[in-house]
């Protein structure tokens, strides 16, 4: 089966880890993704960023970041992913 993302809005900010939380859906499997704060700030320029600032950094970047998703759940299905600023270069 193939990642899919058919819902546009349910992400959010996760504190402890610094990063939004983003699924995806393998068929009925839901698959977590989180990126980093500092890989979103990087795209906006800043170096900090309230979670609002981080949400419209995620939405902004929302296409090239599921691409992102798919390529790292082609080569081998985890429990979750976490990308970083290198996952974007």
């Amino acid at each position: 089966m193939t990642l899919d993302f058919p819902n546009r809005s349910p992400r959010s900010f996760d504190e402890a880890r610094n990063a939004v939380r983003f699924v995806g859906y393998d068929g009925m499997f839901e698959v977590p993704f989180f990126v980093e704060a500092a890989a979103l700030v990087g795209k906006s320029g800043g170096t900090t960023a309230s979670e609002a600032e981080y949400l419209a950094a995620f939405d902004a970047a929302r296409g090239s970041i599921h691409g992102v998703a798919r390529e790292a759940y082609s080569h081998g299905r985890r429990t979750s992913y976490t990308f970083t600023a290198a996952d974007f270069l």
